[in-house]
C-alpha cells in the first residue's frame, strides 16, 4: 500500500509539474580589420543589451573589458596576442569563444 502511495505520488508530481525551460547565453565573434565584434544574446533568440564582455590573454590575465550595446553588441581593439572572451550572463556556464574561433566577417 506504501509503495502504491509513493508511486502515485510521483506520477501526480510528474504529470503536474512544468518542465523548466533554460535559455542559455550564447556568444558570436568576428574579426573587422582590426576590431573584434562580438555579438550576445540567449537561445530564445532574446539580446543581451548592457552586458559585461572580458577580453583574456592565455595567462588569464584581463586585457580588456567591453559592453554590449542596444543592439547586443561589443567591440575590442584586436590585441598583438592570442586570447579569448568571455560573456558571463550570470547563468552556471559563461560563454567562451577562444581567438581560434573567429573568422573574418
Amino acid at each position: 500500500m506504501k509503495s502504491s502511495i509513493i508511486a502515485a505520488s510521483l506520477l501526480c508530481v510528474g504529470t503536474f509539474s512544468t518542465p523548466a525551460f533554460a535559455h542559455f547565453p550564447l556568444m558570436s565573434c568576428w574579426f573587422e580589420a582590426d576590431k573584434v565584434l562580438c555579438e550576445a544574446g540567449y537561445s530564445d533568440g532574446s539580446t543581451a543589451v548592457e552586458y559585461n564582455v572580458d577580453m583574456f590573454d592565455y595567462d588569464d590575465n584581463l586585457i580588456a573589458k567591453g559592453m554590449t550595446d542596444k543592439r547586443s553588441i561589443v567591440e575590442f581593439t584586436k590585441p598583438d596576442t592570442d586570447f579569448y572572451l568571455v560573456f558571463d550572463a550570470g547563468h552556471e556556464n559563461p560563454v567562451e569563444v577562444d581567438v581560434v574561433e573567429i573568422k573574418e566577417k
